[in-house]
């Protein structure tokens, strides 16, 4: 390959994760999100390999491929447009805690898969017996809020509104929350569309 060729493949990996990290940035309800820019986005090829990413916090970024990769594994041969992917378990998929939300999505080109989005940010509220979902004293994952275990939460571009009730009816600030989701959406569908 050219070296100009090069460079214009690398311009554009860029630019979609400077897409996607405005668009997470912008879209989200949480003050984490928004201000402290407490979060990270990235593509990955169909392997799951990061080949992109955006600006965000750098262990975060670290995990965004284990994120990709305990989909492919856990959902291989299940993968369709416009499907979501969430998860947060600190025990599989590159977790940190609770509060810190993977949303991967899969991306077709001429009905073969050829990549993924995927973005990972700190949600404000996700259950637990303190607000804010930290417990310096918990003794156990389950006091620290809802653990959500790599789920298909979008199916062909719509989301399962069962899943949407469980999250609402299990946080203290379901509009933010859902909100949160909803940016993390938005960010990987703007990455597809720049793929």
């Amino acid at each position: 390959m050219d070296r100009f060729t090069l460079e214009i493949i690398t311009n554009v990996l860029t630019a979609i994760g400077d897409e996607m990290f405005t668009t997470l940035q912008r879209t989200a309800q949480s003050s984490l999100i928004f201000e402290v820019l407490d979060f990270a986005v990235g593509a990955t090829d169909a392997r799951g390999e990061l080949v992109s990413q955006g600006q965000g916090v750098p262990g975060f970024i670290g995990t965004l491929d284990a994120a990709v990769k305990a989909v492919i594994a856990k959902h291989a041969g299940n993968l369709s447009p416009g499907d979501v992917f969430i998860t947060n378990d600190p025990y599989g998929g590159g977790g940190t805690h609770l509060s810190d939300v993977s949303i991967v999505m899969p991306v077709f080109h001429s009905g073969d898969l050829v990549a993924f989005t995927v973005n990972k940010a700190h949600w404000s509220e996700l259950g637990g017996k303190n607000a804010g979902s930290i417990s310096a004293d918990a003794t156990e994952v389950y006091q620290e809020g809802l653990q959500i275990p790599n789920i298909k939460a979008f199916s062909g571009g719509q989301p399962d509104p069962s899943v949407l009730d469980i999250f609402a009816a299990n946080v203290r600030l379901p509009d933010m929350t859902l909100g949160d989701m909803w940016a993390g959406v938005a960010a990987a569908r703007m990455g597809e569309r720049c793929i």
